[in-house]
């Protein structure tokens, strides 16, 4: 059997899922290592594999916010930057939009440019924008900038000579001059060969700030992967939803800025529902981007950096990017977030977070700050799991909020609670109601850790009456990975081009250049699309490519109308053309394809012992108070229709495989901004012992176009394939039927007496626990049930009430009902009509 790994590093967890040519799905979550992000990698991975054959590993995808990391903490490499003699300020001066408080900052600076005004060198040249060279190039002044550059030990150089896009001989020049001394010389014409000169040259900058940095890390992951016997090729996720090779990542690091919330968009965009909010809420940030017709929208400019821009949507904010990337908007506001008071005494969440070290005060790794997963434990949405969650610690850094502001702790938790529901609704307000598009029309998606537990009180705000919170929740970022079909994208700026088809066919031929493929391929794809203005305008639209020039201006004027709702007619002129051409993966043997009703062991496993406390075995699973192991829950019976109403309005969940098994024996809540279980272990790379339990689920396909996710993700992550329990150093749980220690075969059945002891433990698995939380419609605390997908099987589950999986926990408010699909999704749909705001 082949396996693809996906692996998904975030500011408080490393995700991993491994999915295989049966559809087998094993994940495993741990704490990130921020100190060495590829320990936490190569941890995840082995727990994963378990005791699987890592030769047997065809292809490693990667998400990452190491290009984002480097931008926001200004950890790159230094730069020069090169410019058509005349042009050098452009940088330095660049732009800045005065937002929020700063508007009234009479002491206000703008931030430091990318690159420093010292730093940045001219040589002597000039093509026209027609790519008529105007003056020729000196070759000289190359050797002198050169020479200043080495001089002031830099080693890397952007290249970005004015029109570039339209003539790149003299670009081509000045780098080939520039190697000579300089390590790492990029080019515009190389990067992205678009008009605008300060976002092309900011665009190049970037790239070559991080190019080093990415370089460096993909080759050490390689590296380290080999150690542990995977040799197979890695690729990197790409801010438009794409996957590209490592070493194309290297090259045009700057695409892979937007690569870590991209994949969590895919694994939404994969649920089976056309319009979708993808609502991803993890340790340090929550992401918010909207699906329509089963695709995520695209932006071919964004912002990093900037404060107040949401994830980078608002023009002139933070370094602007033109590269194409899921059009998302980001803010720091996650379980991790850390709640404080201003000066004048008022209660603020985020942005800065508490992080993976020494994370909310509830870890017991050494924090002292109430965070929102220190609200969460208080409030009673939250429980313990493998790593303990300490309520005590928790209670004691709300009652540093609760003091001062002079309400009780619980009172304090709960403003906790609404000040990062209303922070992460403004995500979702600047991808809908800034935008015009009206969310109540849509179903929310809520994955990531912490994203299932506030998506109902974030639905409420826009009167989104439907959420759904898809299995696998926690991990959806990397169990979206597993569908990346490698693709790229490329663009040319050519004011009106007399010969269009001749651009189109030298860009794809880059691109496929890129990928290394053939255009004869199957299953190749190209699609081509034009940006248009009207004629004198300087702003442009970008739309499907046709032919026809009156096809494409009517094109271009609904688009307009859409954007701008207003209908105008002109003059059309075209500016730049765009290509995106998509390779798929080597797709599954169908006769390898488990049927519907193969069992398969898929372990859960967590743990980042170098960062957890000692083993603790007393405290077993999801809130245990006994050092008895709780037995593996029987599988769903995959007979049974999922209960309760369909989810409105609109969408409907297109049908799937059977249910798969539950997470695990008891209801695990996860401690952690992701509420997540994790198990500490003195070896990190050790693997654990497992259970094994029955499921449905299916090969992964590939897409069939980048940015669109295949049936595949549907199967692996909609399905649901088992998710096991975990286990650590004196408490090992075991499948039925099994010997301690040891994992169970497929469709292992238990027999004799330990069948019997297993099937009552299996019973008593199965009836919901209950225990108090905080909603206000219930006047405070409330005894509330507690499940797991497991125990929900038959009668719809109305709120308050809370569920339960291995990587997550969902909040079912009152008001709301909670219904599993067949899909082993959780339904929730307002019940009652709830306040919106």
């Amino acid at each position: 059997m082949d396996y693809t790994i996906g692996v998904d590093v975030g500011g408080t967890f490393t995700d991993v899922v491994l999915g295989g040519t049966s559809g087998a799905i094993a994940v495993a979550k741990c704490l990130s290592t921020h100190y060495d992000p590829i320990a936490g990698i190569v941890a995840g991975v082995t727990r994963a594999l378990g005791d699987r054959d890592p030769a047997q590993v065809t292809r490693v995808v990667h998400a990452t916010t190491l290009a984002t990391n480097a931008v926001l903490e200004r950890k790159g490499v230094r730069v020069a930057f090169v410019t058509t003699q005349g042009f050098r300020a452009a940088v330095p001066l660049g732009r800045y939009a005065r937002v929020e408080e700063d508007r009234y900052d009479l002491r206000f600076s703008p931030p430091p440019p990318p690159v420093a005004a010292g730093d940045c060198f001219e040589v002597v040249e000039r093509v026209s924008a027609r790519g008529a060279v105007l003056t020729p190039l000196d070759l000289d002044s190359v050797r002198r900038a050169a020479a200043a550059i080495t001089a002031r030990g830099i080693t890397s150089a952007a290249v970005c000579l004015l029109h570039a896009y339209a003539n790149p001989a003299h670009e081509r020049q000045v780098a080939e001059l520039l190697r000579e001394s300089i390590p790492d010389v990029v080019t515009s014409s190389e990067i992205w060969p678009e008009i605008r000169e300060y976002e092309r040259a900011t665009t190049t900058i970037m790239s070559a700030y991080i190019g080093p940095l990415m370089a460096s890390y993909l080759s050490q992951l390689r590296e380290r992967l080999a150690e542990i016997g995977i040799h197979a090729p890695v690729h990197v996720m790409e801010s438009s939803g794409g996957v590209i090779s490592a070493e194309l990542a290297a090259r045009r690091a700057v695409a892979t800025i937007e690569s870590g919330p991209a994949a969590g968009v895919l694994a939404a965009a994969g649920t089976g529902f056309p319009d979708v909010i993808s609502f991803d809420m993890g340790g340090t940030t929550a992401k918010a981007c909207v699906v329509r017709g089963g695709a995520p929208e695209i932006t071919n400019e964004f912002h990093v950096g900037g404060k107040g821009s949401f994830g980078g949507r608002r023009a002139g904010t933070g370094v602007p990017i033109k590269t194409p990337a899921i059009d998302l908007a980001e803010v720091g506001a996650g379980g991790g977030s850390v709640a404080w008071l201003d000066a004048a005494g008022a209660l603020r969440v985020g942005p800065h977070s508490a992080g993976s070290s020494p994370g909310p005060a509830c870890y017991g790794l050494g924090g002292s700050e109430p965070t929102v997963t220190d609200a969460n434990l208080v409030l009673g949405y939250l429980s313990s799991a493998s790593l303990p969650l300490t309520p005590d610690l928790a209670a004691k850094a709300l009652d540093r909020l609760a003091s001062p502001l002079g309400v009780s702790r619980e009172e304090a938790a709960y403003a906790v609670h609404e000040i990062v529901c209303a922070s992460m609704a403004s995500a979702v307000h600047v991808v809908t109601v800034q935008r015009g598009i009206d969310p109540r029309g849509f179903a929310l998606v809520a994955f990531g850790g912490a994203g299932p537990m506030h998506a109902a009180r974030v639905a409420e705000r826009f009167g989104i009456g439907t959420v759904v919170v898809p299995a696998h929740c926690g991990v959806a970022s990397a169990a979206g990975l597993l569908t990346g079909a490698l693709s790229t994208d490329r663009v040319l700026s050519r004011l009106d081009a007399p010969d269009p088809a001749a651009v189109f066919t030298a860009l794809t031929a880059d691109a496929a250049a890129d990928l290394g493929v053939s255009l004869s391929d199957p299953g190749v794809l190209v699609s081509r699309s034009v940006d248009v203005r009207f004629k004198g305008q300087s702003h442009d639209l970008t739309v499907e490519w046709t032919p026809s020039r009156e096809v494409l201006a009517a094109r271009f004027f609904a688009r307009y109308e859409e954007v701008y709702g207003i209908a105008q007619r002109g003059e059309i002129e075209l500016v730049s053309y765009r290509i995106r051409l998509t390779a798929p993966t080597t797709p599954p043997n169908a006769d390898s394809i488990a049927p519907p009703d193969a069992p398969l062991a898929t372990p859960v496993t967590h743990g980042a012992a170098d960062l957890a406390p000692a083993p603790r075995p007393e405290r077993f699973g999801a809130g245990a108070a006994t050092t008895d192991a709780p037995a593996a829950p029987a599988a769903p019976d995959a007979s049974v229709p999922a209960p309760g109403p369909r989810p409105a309005p609109g969408p409907r969940p297109a049908p799937g495989p059977g249910p798969g098994p539950g997470p695990g024996s008891g209801p695990g809540p996860g401690p952690g901004p992701e509420g997540t279980t994790r198990s500490p272990s003195p070896h990190p790379t050790a693997p654990v012992a497992h259970d094994a339990a029955a499921g449905r689920a299916l090969a992964p396909t590939s897409s069939a176009q980048a940015g669109t996710p295949s049936r595949s993700l549907h199967h692996h992550f909609g399905a649901g394939a088992a998710g096991g329990g975990t286990a650590e150093p004196g408490a090992t749980r075991t499948a039925p039927g099994t010997a301690p220690g040891t994992a169970a075969p497929s469709g292992a059945a238990p027999s004799g007496a330990a069948g019997d002891a297993t099937a009552a433990s299996d019973a008593a698995a199965a009836v919901p626990r209950g225990r108090r939380a905080y909603f206000p419609e219930t006047n405070g605390y409330a005894d509330v049930p507690v499940h797991t997908r497991d125990t929900m099987a038959g009668a719809p589950l109305h709120g308050p009430a809370i569920i339960e999986d291995a990587e997550s926990t969902i909040v079912v408010p009152p008001g709301w009902t909670a219904a599993l699909a067949e899909t082993r999704a959780v339904h929730l749909t307002r019940s009652t009509t709830c306040q919106t705001s």
